[in-house]
């Protein structure tokens, strides 16, 4: 079905919906933007899904906040780095740079796809369109912990959720701004709110970036136009369109080798692909329709559809991982490569719709959150490679597609061509009911009681082998809360849940894996001080999944089952202002993440033991920032400072080779030039540390970068 189609579709169901909505004459407060006359339009925001009419301290969850304004002050453009100032969020592996992968509280997603997060509740993240930029987000949600009762997807550690920046009604105002920086980084972005009407606005966000990189050969170029219209129909109903359409270009790079534990192998920028491969292209384009309609001060109605559309094509050479391939382990200076080529599209359309409010029984309060949703997404993997021959037959050079380490000659071979691996269809659907109830006995005492219904399809269609998969199942997750008042500034909590992430694809003689499962329970404090300025959580967690899946190394696009695996540890979030005008932002986490089975890793023949710790989660991980506004030469001036720390971490799964700890420094400010100017500017990693973000083997290590500065000028009005 196409996306018109969809979108026509989802039309007429508002359509259909607004003809049976009642009228009222009750006011309802503005969700955001000052109040309004009775003769105007009152509902100038939109709720977020899934959410209900809560205060984050009443909810029995651990939700971390990033907003924009924080992201705008570190300098931060990709999601992973945004990420990255939550200390229960770890990078994984990339893909070359190409996706967005990370996990939560230790459980990371499905290698073959990109993790997956919400845009303003709807699943945006499971496709191929590259790293996502901060462009045109409001604030990045943590959603801590399985959430499975209400979405039905996503992994036990936790989900993001994407809120992206919507029309404003009755205002017009907008920024433009440029930036530069290392690496001869170019960047102009632009926000613009433009009210036509009291009730008619178009948000206007675009981006467009080209740059070098400290890694040799690497140039990346990508742009984004990500535009919305809000329309107000009447004083109560509310209708966003929003369209993502962006692109990037960039060459495929796995990163450096370490061999026997030297981090100083080859330099971090030395690059050990082809040139002639060319960049790899990733396209996305998505659009979302929302509607919401407030009956009254109580109830609310939520319709929406998203349909996104992602392409990834291109070419590269890539260290072979066999050992029996890999002159490398021989001589120290010959890498053997594979040289692939991909071709992966996704389709995913979602439809949602749902009630919230509240009711009494006798005295007790209830709110009350019902709703459905349909979810059908479709991977198409077009994967071929060509490999070196065994070293034991003696391979010559430009068989083995070697290039020396310390000498590297690019161009020096033919490329040669890829041929068919797998070439592949998986397609999901699924249908979910949900029901939440939180019920408040007292005036500090609420329980949350909630379950989801999920049925669920899985079929793989193989053109190379011609075998069709297919599978039916269902789940229901139940989810239990409690949430206690101790007083005006302490709340505590304790919480319960189950879960389930449905895995896509099947094993290499096609049979499709039984979903993941999860339990989760989780305990902790949520408080408010300095008259509410400063206010944090504190949580303890354990996590276990089964049914956990690896990337085939032998067949890749396939995954094997390597059993179950736990996940416990303790959270301290921290934000707010200081007494003196200090800023503050911390996030702790200590995560203990491991294998519970002995299973034989299908990668590397390694011997997986239970109480092995799981790749790329480091047992303990700091992030720290405080900033302090002040007036200067009679400018408003701005300056800061934040430290990461990232502990060990496990490179290579069945193995001992680990991952050094890394400590960043990054100092950064802005002073107001005039009412309408501001300059910025931010300098990372402040001491040139030599650091790693990831790694999948000992030949495929991504390093970070060095300092790094940034400049920027922004003219608003």
């Amino acid at each position: 079905m196409s996306t018109l189609t969809h979108l026509a579709a989802l039309a007429t169901s508002i359509a259909l919906a607004m003809a049976w909505m009642p009228a009222q004459s009750q006011t309802v407060d503005a969700i955001a933007g000052p109040p309004m006359g009775p003769e105007e339009v009152v509902v100038v925001g939109v709720r977020q899904a899934y959410r209900g009419n809560f205060a984050l301290t009443e909810i029995p969850q651990s939700i971390d906040v990033i907003e924009a304004g924080t992201l705008e002050q570190n300098g931060i453009i990709r999601l992973n780095d945004a990420l990255d100032l939550d200390a229960s969020v770890a990078r994984q592996n990339t893909l070359g740079g190409l996706w967005d992968s990370f996990a939560i509280r230790g459980f990371a997603g499905d290698e073959n796809i990109p993790t997956g997060y919400l845009v303003n509740g709807f699943n945006g993240g499971r496709g191929f369109g590259g790293e996502r930029d901060v462009a045109g987000i409001e604030r990045v949600e943590v959603l801590k912990g399985p959430s499975a009762a209400l979405l039905g997807r996503g992994e036990p550690g936790g989900t993001i959720n994407l809120v992206t920046k919507q029309g404003r009604l009755g205002e017009t105002f907008g920024t433009v701004g440029v930036q530069g920086g290392s690496f001869d980084r170019q960047r102009g972005d632009a926000d613009l709110n433009l009210a036509f009407t009291d009730f008619l606005t178009a948000r206007l966000i675009g981006y467009i970036e080209e740059a070098e990189s400290f890694r040799d050969i690497i140039e990346e170029y990508r742009w984004g136009f990500l535009p919305s219209i809000g329309l107000a129909v009447g004083e109560r109903t509310r209708l966003t369109y929003g369209l993502e359409k962006t692109r990037v270009e960039v060459p495929f790079d796995r990163g450096i080798v370490v061999l026997n534990d030297d981090f100083d192998t080859v330099p971090r920028e030395r690059f050990l692909g082809e040139p002639g491969d060319g960049d790899h292209v990733a396209e996305a384009e998505g659009h979302q329709l929302r509607l919401q309609h407030d009956f009254n001060e109580q109830w609310s109605l939520l319709l929406g559809a998203s349909v996104r559309d992602t392409l990834l094509t291109g070419f590269s050479s890539d260290p072979e991982l066999a050992t029996s391939r890999q002159p490398i382990f021989i001589d120290g200076e010959s890498l053997s490569r594979q040289r692939r080529s991909r071709l992966y599209d996704s389709k995913q359309s979602v439809y949602r719709g749902e009630l919230s409010g509240e009711f009494h029984t006798a005295a007790v309060r209830h709110r009350l959150l019902v709703g459905a949703d349909h979810d059908e997404f479709e991977n198409y993997q077009d994967f071929r490679r060509v490999r070196p021959s065994s070293v034991a037959s003696h391979p010559s050079e430009e068989e083995a597609y070697v290039i020396d380490i310390f000498d590297p000659e690019y161009g020096r071979f033919s490329l040669p061509t890829p041929l068919p691996n797998n070439d592949r269809l998986d397609v999901q659907e699924s249908m979910g009911v949900f029901i939440q109830d939180q019920i408040e006995l007292t005036e500090r005492l609420q329980i949350r009681l909630g379950a989801r219904y999920d049925d669920f399809t899985l079929r793989t269609e193989n053109y190379l082998t011609d075998i069709v998969s297919e599978r039916d199942d269902d789940r229901i997750s139940p989810q239990a809360g409690i949430v206690f008042d101790l007083n005006d500034a302490l709340t505590l909590y304790a919480a319960y849940s189950e879960g389930f992430r449905a895995n896509i694809g099947t094993d290499v003689s096609g049979v499709i894996f039984d979903p993941e499962d999860s339990e989760s329970i989780e305990a902790g404090a949520k408080f408010a001080f300095v008259d509410g300025n400063l206010s944090g959580t504190f949580t303890v967690f354990q996590l276990e999944k089964g049914n956990v899946l690896a990337s085939d190394i032998n067949n890749p696009g396939f995954s094997v089952t390597i059993g179950k695996a736990r996940s416990q540890g303790l959270e301290f979030d921290l934000n707010g202002q200081l007494p003196g005008g200090i800023e503050v932002l911390l996030s702790y986490a200590y995560v203990d993440a491991q294998s519970r089975s002995s299973v034989l890793d299908p990668n590397f023949s390694f011997v997986i033991e239970p109480g092995d710790p799981l790749i790329n989660i480091p047992d303990h991980q700091l992030n720290a920032q405080a900033l302090k506004r002040f007036r200067l030469w009679q400018r408003e001036i701005m300056a800061g400072a934040g430290v990461q720390y990232v502990g060990e971490r496990l490179g290579a799964t069945g193995t001992d080779f680990t991952l050094p700890d890394h400590t960043l420094v990054r100092i950064f400010g802005e002073v107001k030039l005039t009412d309408h100017i501001t300059m910025n500017g931010s300098i990372t990693n402040l001491f040139d540390e030599d650091w790693y973000a990831n790694s999948y083997s000992q030949l495929w290590v991504q390093p970070g970068a060095p300092r790094t500065t940034t400049i920027g000028i922004k003219v608003g009005f």
